[in-house]
């Protein structure tokens, strides 16, 4: 095998397929990429055996042949390399030769045979996306799987698809985020688990772009993302997803609209007085048209107020002020919505089309210190 290519390109292509390189594993072939290159096509392709990466390279072939080569040493070769075309080149023994300029390494690697390869699967109505849209689904939702052991299906996101709407679902808990999106066209029903490991590293790859395109196929075990001569192909999580239905009400005694910045700014210098240990609760004090923010702590209190538009009834109640945070980070509108039922019952920050829902539980206060 013999290939020359840009090293900006070869960088890019070894950045991608890194991100399916198993990080705890016994089997050293899984800690090698794969360069496969044929009459017509240098590939790089890396499987953790969860989340399988190929994407196409291009550079001019010399001589077809394959090579698998320890991921993480090879990069590090790479990147320490001028930035002059670079040559890579492997013999019938596997002795691999990397020249650039004047660098010449010599490295070893494997034959490949024991590589598990990305499965062949049918590729049929798949999902078309914006980049940009895909990027932003998984950016506001994507934050509140579960990173617990002790429960698979909360680390997954739910992907559900019913004629031309996409619902996205995630949850570990304590709150729900919920991502809605029109689609240009019908689809037939689909509802899948998606890790939410493999949506964390497609996002990384994404270029968010509007005119890029993805298409997502889906089959029994597995989902297959395709974009920008990349395919990323993961398992799916199998398993019932949680009923989360009856946790939506209409019903509410209090809404708030508040400006989300103000609030945003607000609630961050709050957590100034939390220590990492700490679990305390920033409280809102609904009356009037303002809410007066609370918090106490080991270290101090602050106290703070923001002027809001407000129906219905006062409240005291409380929330993990990261949750919070979390939430508003994501969304992208300058006021929001914020439905109260009251002190024991989820909250819901949603807009008025629900393309975005998300719900937090409160947290129990004792309302006679604040």
């Amino acid at each position: 095998m013999k290939i020359i290519c840009e090293k900006h390109k070869l960088i890019n292509s070894i950045n991608i397929v890194l991100k399916a390189i198993s990080s705890k594993t016994t089997m050293p072939i899984l800690e090698c990429l794969i360069i496969e290159v044929s009459s017509d096509t240098i590939k790089l392709i890396a499987n953790d055996l969860e989340i399988g990466i190929e994407t196409i390279l291009e550079g001019n072939i010399i001589e077809t042949g394959t090579i698998a080569l320890n991921a993480k040493m090879f990069f590090d070769i790479i990147r320490k390399l001028s930035d002059s075309d670079i040559t890579i080149e492997s013999d019938e023994n596997y002795k691999t030769t990397i020249l650039s300029d004047k660098a010449k390494f010599t490295i070893y690697g494997l034959s490949g045979d024991d590589f598990p390869y990305l499965p062949d699967i049918e590729k049929k109505e798949p999902l078309t996306l914006s980049q940009f849209s895909l990027k932003e689904i998984i950016r506001q939702t994507v934050f509140s799987i579960s990173d617990s052991d002790n429960s698979k299906i909360m680390s997954g996101l739910l992907f559900e698809i019913n004629d031309n709407k996409l619902k996205v679902v995630s949850l570990d808990g304590h709150r729900i985020s919920i991502r809605n999106l029109e689609l240009k066209s019908n689809y037939s029903s689909i509802k899948v688990i998606v890790p939410g490991k493999t949506l964390i590293e497609i996002s990384k790859i994404l270029s968010g772009e509007v005119e890029d395109e993805v298409q997502i196929f889906f089959t029994d075990k597995h989902i297959l993302f395709e974009f920008n001569q990349t395919i990323v192909l993961s398992r799916l999580i199998e398993g019932e997803y949680f009923n989360i239905s009856q946790m939506f009400s209409g019903d509410y005694e209090t809404k708030i609209n508040i400006n989300k910045k103000e609030m945003l700014s607000c609630i961050d210098r709050s957590t100034l007085l939390v220590k990492e240990t700490d679990k305390q609760p920033i409280v809102f004090d609904v009356s009037d048209n303002k809410i007066k923010f609370k918090m106490n702590t080991s270290i101090g209190s602050m106290k703070d107020e923001i002027d809001i538009n407000k129906s219905g009834k006062d409240m005291l109640i409380g929330f993990n002020p990261k949750f919070l945070l979390d939430a508003l980070r994501v969304i992208d509108d300058e006021t929001i919505d914020i439905y109260l039922i009251n002190p024991k019952a989820p909250c819901f920050i949603k807009d008025e089309k629900e393309s975005y829902i998300y719900l937090i539980l409160p947290v129990n206060i004792n309302a006679d210190i604040y």
